[in-house]
């Protein structure tokens, strides 16, 4: 009985010591740093703009800690520029523990690194998008604002003009693959609940898939919109 009572002693104190480290290892306090400083505002500007890519942030002019240590740092940007440009100018707060331990007007150096398209080889007008031309380029879209993203693209999408070999692809280079074009006649549906009515019509314009394009009728001459569904076909719902 003293044996048993004895070892439940030695456990209940090794339970008693391990809850003493568990609550002595938490945060330890210290000062915020220069990078954990401009990780916080970068972190608030991806959320804010909704950024896609990887966002680099320098500062442009000296910048002092806040004179304390702190065991929890964050930083909330309360004022934020019209858009994300190469060179900005925002506002902020840096919290400890909780508590404002100082506010900011920061100048800002920003680039935005992203994989975008860029021509292999050469590339006719009108040919089917296809990436076995293609390369992928790591660019920063902040200077390079019309630079295609190497997530857009498929075979919906033609290339609208001729590209030379080595260029960087713009969203001027392509366009979605038209279903319907100017001068076809393309099969009109009318949809009103469970009822539905065909005819033939003339495209007025070209359009792709979801486009709304102007039909003609042949026989009363009259124009009305519709919107392409598929390959020559279009449809008007009532």
């Amino acid at each position: 009985m003293a044996r048993f009572i004895k070892i439940l002693f030695l456990l209940a104190a090794g339970i008693a010591a391990s809850a003493i480290r568990a609550e002595n290892t938490g945060s330890v306090a210290g000062p915020l740093t220069r990078e954990d400083f401009i990780k916080g505002v970068s972190g608030s500007f991806v959320s804010h703009f909704n950024i896609e890519g990887d966002l680099q942030l320098e500062l442009l002019r000296a910048w002092s800690a806040p004179a304390r240590v702190a065991s929890n740092w964050s930083v909330d940007v309360s004022e934020y520029p019209a858009l994300v440009a190469p060179a900005m100018l925002a506002r902020c707060r840096v919290f400890a523990d909780g508590q404002v331990a100082a506010e900011y007007t920061i100048t800002l150096h920003a680039s935005l690194w992203r994989d975008a398209w860029s021509a292999r080889e050469p590339v006719t007008a009108n040919s089917t998008f296809d990436p076995a031309h293609l390369e992928v380029r790591r660019v920063d879209f902040l200077r390079e604002r019309d630079a295609l993203p190497a997530t857009v693209g498929d075979r919906t999408f033609v290339f609208a003009r001729a590209i030379q070999s080595n260029r960087l692809l713009t969203w001027r280079d392509v366009a979605r693959r038209p279903l319907v074009r100017k001068g076809d006649f393309v099969e009109v549906a009318a949809i009103e609940g469970m009822l539905q009515v065909t005819m033939k019509g003339l495209a007025m314009e070209n359009g792709a898939q979801g486009d709304t394009v102007t039909i003609r009728n042949p026989e009363s001459r009259k124009d009305f919109a519709a919107q392409v569904v598929a390959e020559n076909r279009v449809q008007i719902r009532f």
